[in-house]
């Protein structure tokens, strides 16, 4: 079975992601494949616009297949990461910069990985299945892909909670943070990609937005969220006695104490700019360290190989030094990320 489906269909460019039983956990491969399939496309007079979808009703893209990295990592080959988010980050970028309307469509879980994939298309579509979120910390990583970028611009310190308790949006709350733009019901979505691919144009997407739940909490997030780190978010979060703040500090006190504090770190450097390249070059100083220097093999270890959920962070959360941060975001120098395309 083929990973990925390439293929032209009318006037379309059509791309489905087609490992439902792993929930399309995207692969270095894959990535190459869509890759070199987009670069083809925008000069391509015969292709008016690109749809990405996926099988299977579970997941869009549930993130990147991260078992090899563990295998490579835990053998000291540290390099086989760098590789790979070097080809995964310049396909990001090559996306949030398409010359063409790119649409998505993500039913179901849409995280990691998928984000990248997904949600910095022009045009995204959401549904009543989808679930979006960035949960890189847990597993002892920054939000990664361009996410920092989204999480930067969302309203108020909506990002910021997003990335340090890696929630879950739906619909409505996807469209309000600035992940998806258009909610359509599922059983609409065939329809739409036919039209679309016999005329090369896009649909009037028509229906309201669902509501955003997070919406209304727009001053607590501001209250509870607005602190230096990781480590003063959670004080905040303590003193409070409402079911919302105790929710965020269970999720927090779960994930990797570094990852949250250079998250957050990378997320408000990104609050003044909207450039995918500057995002994804602060994001992959932490991703080229994280498997020597980090908690990503670790957290890795604890969530899908052994699958304790117990991983030992390098760190507790009031103790992550100012200096751990640095070193982890400190420029890369000759080894900076390289987004040109591979000679």
């Amino acid at each position: 079975m083929t990973d990925v489906l390439i293929r032209k269909d009318g006037r379309a460019g059509h791309i489905t992601l087609n490992r439902p039983k792993a929930l399309n956990a995207l692969t270095w491969d894959m990535c190459l494949q869509i890759e070199a399939a987009i670069t083809d496309w925008a000069s391509d007079d015969g292709v008016a616009l690109i749809i990405i979808d996926a099988e299977g009703e579970k997941a869009f893209c549930a993130g990147g297949d991260i078992a090899e990295m563990y295998r490579t990592g835990t053998e000291g080959d540290f390099d086989y990461g760098r590789r790979f988010w070097t080809d995964e980050y310049r396909l990001n970028a090559k996306l949030a910069r398409y010359p063409k309307p790119v649409v998505s469509f993500l039913q179901g879980f849409t995280m990691g990985g998928g984000v990248g994939l997904g949600c910095h298309c022009s045009h995204r579509v959401v549904g009543d299945t989808s679930q979006i979120a960035m949960p890189e910390v847990g597993i002892g990583l920054v939000p990664d892909v361009g996410g920092s970028l989204i999480l930067a611009h969302a309203p108020g310190q909506l990002g910021d909670y997003l990335a340090l308790t890696a929630a879950r949006m739906d619909a409505g709350n996807a469209i309000y943070a600035g992940f998806a733009d258009h909610y359509v019901p599922e059983d609409q979505w065939n329809a739409l990609k036919i039209t679309m691919a016999e005329t090369g144009q896009l649909p009037g997407f028509e229906h309201p937005a669902p509501n955003a739940s997070f919406a209304a909490h727009d001053a607590e997030l501001k209250h509870y969220f607005s602190g230096a780190t990781p480590a003063d978010i959670a004080r905040a979060l303590a003193v409070s006695d409402d079911d919302f703040a105790a929710s965020a500090l269970k999720a927090i006190k779960r994930h990797s104490p570094l990852a949250m504090a250079c998250g957050l770190s990378i997320i408000r450097r990104l609050r003044s700019t909207d450039d995918i390249t500057r995002a994804l070059e602060l994001e992959y100083r932490f991703t080229s360290r994280a498997m020597e220097h980090g908690d990503f093999i670790e957290g890795i270890r604890a969530a899908i190989i052994d699958k304790d959920r117990s991983p030992n962070w390098r760190h507790t959360l009031d103790k992550v030094p100012a200096v751990d941060v640095s070193a982890m975001l400190h420029p890369l120098g000759a080894d900076i990320l390289n987004l040109e395309d591979p000679a």
